[in-house]
């Protein structure tokens, strides 16, 4: 294979600077470490270790193309093909969701308020599958089931409990008719859903673009369709002090404890994230 006259670390330099023309430094840093990792398997040690080598045609047509593309408006996550979640390499592509900060979280919440063993956990909408396996791996002996109904997102969420050797059972089911046993989990988790359509004037562009906006968008006139319809499964899927755990809209928190509360749940608690948003919402199972 022919090789061209730059080493690795300025090809690294190269992409950095190209992407700073449109994103901050520590936002164009993070991009180019996750094209190598993705590309390379390489880490920021790796790419310390190997900055003198020569790369190759292959590596420079790679990064060179990604940095093209992101500065077209593609998210680097699905020209790459991964997002890093909880500690782990997602598999992502453009049917599903790219897993945010705020929903690992929620996963912090959950698991550190469930020290049980052998808990039965629902993720409703799994997308790529992030919450779902980030919870098989973080609780003790817990049995996972992961449920959407976008073929594409169960491809992705399968692809990534077989690549990880999660303990998760992937099905597809349709929330307004899914119909599961009394009393058969203890945890349901869900991240539905939850921007209403008049948000998408305040939406970045690389968003609405290439995001499924069936995983992203609600009605006007009926935001919390996704969150009414799981607490009422929840009041006959969850066991006794079953727990619901959602992700929300901050502007529609208020409403969603009303919600709650006219269905029986206790307890019901609105928590903030990191950028003191209000961003969380957990209850239990009404008696």
């Amino acid at each position: 294979m022919q090789i061209r006259n730059i080493t690795v670390s300025a090809l690294a330099a190269g992409a950095r600077a190209r992407l700073r023309e449109r994103f901050a430094e520590g936002e164009a840093r993070d991009m180019v470490r996750l094209m190598f990792h993705a590309f390379k398997g390489w880490d920021v040690t790796n790419l310390v270790m190997y900055g003198d080598r020569l790369a190759s045609d292959w590596l420079c047509d790679k990064v060179d193309d990604a940095v093209r593309r992101v500065l077209h408006g593609e998210p680097v996550q699905y020209v790459v093909g991964e997002a890093y979640f909880y500690g782990m390499d997602l598999y992502v592509a453009p049917g599903v969701l790219i897993p945010r900060p705020e929903t690992a979280e929620l996963v912090d919440m959950i698991v550190d308020r469930n020290n049980a063993s052998d808990l039965r956990v629902l993720d409703v909408g799994t997308g790529s599958g992030a919450i779902a396996i980030a919870l098989s791996r973080c609780l003790r002996f817990p049995k996972v089931t992961a449920i959407d109904l976008s073929d594409d997102a169960l491809a992705v969420a399968r692809e990534n409990v077989e690549k990880l050797k999660a303990n998760v059972d992937v099905l597809k089911a349709d929330i307004f008719t899914f119909d599961p046993a009394p009393h058969s989990f203890d945890i349901i988790v869900s991240n539905p859903p939850y921007i209403v359509e008049s948000e998408k004037k305040d939406m970045e562009d690389n968003v609405l673009d290439h995001e499924p906006h069936l995983a992203l968008f609600v009605p006007d006139d009926n935001p919390l369709i996704y969150y009414s319809r799981i607490a009422e499964i929840g009041r006959q899927a969850l066991a006794e002090e079953g727990r619901l755990y959602f992700e929300i809209n901050p502007k529609f928190a208020d409403d969603l404890q009303k919600m709650l509360e006219s269905q029986g749940y206790t307890e019901v608690e609105l928590k903030r994230d990191s950028h003191d948003k209000v961003r969380f919402a957990t209850a239990i199972k009404p008696n």
